[in-house]
């Protein structure tokens, strides 16, 4: 039969054992509950939606070909224009002054060659009868080609002054549309000048202002839909046919133009059109914003371990979604990654995995 001694100490074993069992169920009850992610990596192609608008193929600068003062202008932006059609005209007085000029010159060396072609007969006629010498002769037959060179030089003169006097009007080479106007009547220009800006008739492009980093590779598809930004109902299809290969100083972006497989009603020169395209694929990872936490200031993610534990990854993220984010650097798949439950944890903390929990979760809901 036991005696007291033995009893107390039965007592007391017992409740150390109960007491360790309380603590390790305690425990086991305090860990924090997490929902991961398995990492799958897939090949992600970003969706961009781009602004432009409708230009011309061949768009024109128009300018005066001699320097002056405009004195009419017959059309306005807007304006659609025919081949061999006057648009402005300059003040011709001077130019016509040169022209008036040029062919006084010309009578007068007229005259001269009409008089040094006489002598030239008389010496013809006069030579073999001896009546004159040869020295003489040789000397009216070059006078002769002398004031006929310079008639041939004060004609081309002439020409010339006239096809000036002619420039002073300013004439569209194409059909086509104005779209822009740098001079108005009364105003001098120099010659070279830019006056109108003509979209020609024919081919019509979408032009893009794009950033140099979705063009990082070329496009696989160059079929492009483009529509109307007002309305995108009005639509038509497009084959990408330059890229620029300088980035402009102004805006960083590179110039993408989008041959247009003609004009639908309601879409025309000047119209603001969007086109969407999807950039080439790279491997990538998809994980909802809750997974998403930082290591002092860059992106990271906790991952849970082999032995259960959570752990501070950092890594890269490509894009920011609509409740989502792109990781492209940093996982390689097969990671169990949290996605929720994370806000408590800190690196090393053994985390119980809530089983077949994310797929049961609506979107946007928090556990």
């Amino acid at each position: 039969m036991a005696g007291p001694g033995l009893k107390i100490i039965f007592a007391l074993s017992v409740l150390v054992l109960l007491t360790a069992c309380g603590e390790k169920a305690q425990v086991e009850k305090d860990l924090p509950r997490v929902f991961v992610q398995e990492v799958k990596a897939a090949d992600f192609g970003a969706t961009v939606t781009l602004t432009g608008d409708v230009q011309a193929r061949v768009q024109t600068e128009l300018s005066f070909r001699v320097g002056g003062k405009i004195i009419q202008r017959t059309v306005d932006v807007g304006d659609r224009v025919s081949a061999k059609q006057v648009l402005a005209k300059l003040d011709p007085k001077d130019l016509q002054t040169n022209v008036d000029s040029a062919q006084a010159q010309v009578v007068a060396e007229q005259a001269r060659v009409k008089q040094n072609a006489a002598a030239f007969v008389r010496q013809q006629k006069l030579l073999p009868k001896g009546y004159t010498s040869q020295s003489e002769y040789d000397a009216a037959q070059a006078a002769l080609r002398s004031s006929q060179s310079a008639l041939t030089a004060a004609q081309a003169q002439l020409a010339n002054a006239r096809e000036q006097l002619g420039y002073t009007s300013l004439i569209s080479d194409a059909p086509g549309v104005i779209t822009a106007r740098q001079a108005e009547v009364g105003q001098v220009v120099q010659a070279t000048v830019p006056v109108f800006s003509l979209a020609r008739d024919g081919e019509r492009d979408a032009v893009f202002n794009v950033y140099e980093s979705l063009l990082a590779e070329p496009p696989s598809d160059k079929t492009v839909v483009v529509s109307l930004l007002d309305n995108p109902a009005i639509k038509t299809t497009g084959t990408v046919r330059e890229i620029t290969p300088a980035v402009s100083a102004q805006t960083g972006t590179v110039q993408v133009k989008v041959t247009l497989n003609g004009l639908p009603e309601g879409m025309q020169l000047g119209s603001v059109v969007s086109a969407t395209a999807k950039t080439p694929g790279k491997s990538a990872v998809e994980l909802p914003w809750s997974a998403l936490t930082k290591n002092l200031s860059e992106p990271a993610v906790w991952l849970v371990d082999a032995d259960g534990k959570a752990q501070l990854h950092p890594v890269t993220v490509g894009r920011y979604l609509t409740g989502k984010v792109i990781i492209n650097g940093g996982l390689d798949g097969g990671e169990k990654v949290i996605i929720a439950g994370g806000q408590l944890l800190h690196p090393g903390m053994k985390v119980e995995i809530a089983e077949n929990t994310y797929k049961e979760l609506a979107p946007g809901a928090q556990p």
